[in-house]
């Protein structure tokens, strides 16, 4: 799909988010494995946590969403008939995880340890990214896991596991994950230690204990221990909110409300950013739900935007948020650098060479690092030709860079949206009054 996007000077509304991926994955995965029936509210219908839900019906999981049973937002809650994690079903074919590299790696940890082998597979970008990370802690359990030239697919033979002490190389909450889950199968006690903190939501889900040691934090599960059925609420994504912040804080004229946001600590470091650079963004009505913090948010358009550097313990916490900090960049005055972001070259495409790419094609002064980007910004965007590359984020944050620019901006691949956000595109209409133009 090819949309246009024109330039929109003045933008308000109050656009509806998708569910935020994380919780939603790691939601069904709890439910599948717990003891009994669970709801979830307000699960997302983004592709990668719809992989997640066919690889579990896929083990023999019924999930069934109840149209007479609706979220605050009208979504229908799903209703999942947990098995246990003695209840896990074989497969009977490779479990396509799609374009979702967090259903991969979740799934990975908690199918090394169950008493049958599985094949987890992916799309050619998917099957393109590292997957050694899980491995490797995986092996040391006692976990077989087959790779090829370390990517997927992941091939698991089952078998018992042991407890392992793992200290991350590199952070990651999808190997953290990988390894808690697995622990859950796993004779004694299974600890990850995080010397940078990732993003938090496995251990406030499973209520896991977490311990700061030396400055390094210390998360633990025990072997065989039971998840119980519960209710989980899925908050809104902070990642797809990003995109509006950025737009509301670029615009020359702007008021934008989202609700029911998720803002976990340890995912909230775009809003430390956008404030640092002058943004006007407000906090209200804060609240927690299922164990997770959330809020509702304001964006006004500020009057200017100042470079920032953007680097250290503080990436993990807004990966995923960094192409369209960047393009925030582009619009701020002075220098920004974004440093100690390598992680984004393995994404779905090379995030640091393709944000660098269409920023470039529209105008804006940008050098690539190895970690990151230098931007300078302050100069006048113009619309261009840009290559979303198959890649959700990159999608959106050249359009929100559209919205800025003088001139019209097409986007090829514009259906990339929908792996985290299926209703992007009309709730940019939304908001900049008829911008976007199918082709």
């Amino acid at each position: 799909m090819t949309v246009t996007v024109h330039p929109a000077a003045a933008l308000a509304g109050s656009p509806r988010l998708p569910a935020d991926k994380s919780v939603a994955h790691r939601a069904a995965l709890f439910a599948a494995v717990a003891d009994g029936e669970s709801e979830i509210v307000g699960f997302s219908d983004a592709a990668d946590p719809q992989s997640t839900l066919a690889c579990l019906r896929a083990l023999g999981v019924e999930i069934e969403p109840r149209a007479d049973v609706l979220g605050p937002d009208g979504t229908p809650s799903l209703f999942v008939q947990g098995r246990g994690l003695d209840g896990l079903r074989p497969p009977t074919d490779p479990l396509d995880c799609g374009n979702s590299g967090t259903t991969m790696r979740l799934l990975a940890g908690l199918l090394a340890g169950r008493p049958f082998p599985s094949t987890l597979a992916g799309d050619a970008s998917l099957s393109a990214r590292p997957m050694g990370r899980i491995a490797d802690p995986l092996r040391l359990m006692g976990a077989d896991v087959g790779l090829t030239d370390g990517h997927a697919p992941v091939a698991l033979r089952g078998g018992p596991l042991s407890g392992v002490t793992y200290r991350l190389p590199v952070a990651s909450a999808q190997v953290k994950g990988a390894v808690l889950l697995a622990g859950l199968s796993a004779s004694g006690t299974t600890t990850v230690v995080e010397p940078v903190a990732t993003r938090d939501h496995t251990e406030r889900m499973l209520e896991l204990d977490v311990m700061e040691l030396g400055g390094e934090r210390h998360v633990s599960v025990e072997g065989g221990a039971r998840i119980p059925a519960r209710q989980w609420v899925v908050p809104r994504d902070l990642s797809a909110a990003a995109f509006f912040l950025v737009a509301g804080s670029i615009a020359e004229a702007a008021t934008i409300s989202l609700a029911g946001v998720g803002l976990n600590p340890t995912r909230s470091g775009a809003l430390d950013v956008l404030r640092a650079m002058g943004a006007d963004v407000r906090v209200g009505n804060e609240r927690e739900r299922a164990g997770e913090p959330l809020a509702d948010l304001r964006v006004d358009a500020p009057g200017g935007l100042e470079g920032v550097e953007i680097g250290g313990a503080l990436v993990p916490n807004l990966i995923d948020e960094i192409p369209v900090l960047a393009v925030a960049a582009a619009f701020a005055q002075g220098r920004t650098v974004i440093r100690d972001a390598a992680e984004l070259r393995v994404k779905e495409t090379d995030r640091i060479e393709a944000t660098a790419t269409f920023l470039r094609a529209m105008g804006a002064d940008v050098q690539e690092r190895p970690d990151g980007l230098v931007i300078q910004g302050g100069r006048p965007l113009h619309g261009a030709h840009v290559d979303a590359r198959d890649d959700h984020r990159i999608a959106m944050a050249a359009a929100v860079a559209a919205l800025g620019a003088s001139g019209p901006t097409v986007i090829e691949g514009a259906q990339a949206a929908a792996v985290s956000f299926p209703g992007f595109w009309d709730a940019l209409n939304e908001i900049a009054s008829g911008s976007v133009e199918y082709l």
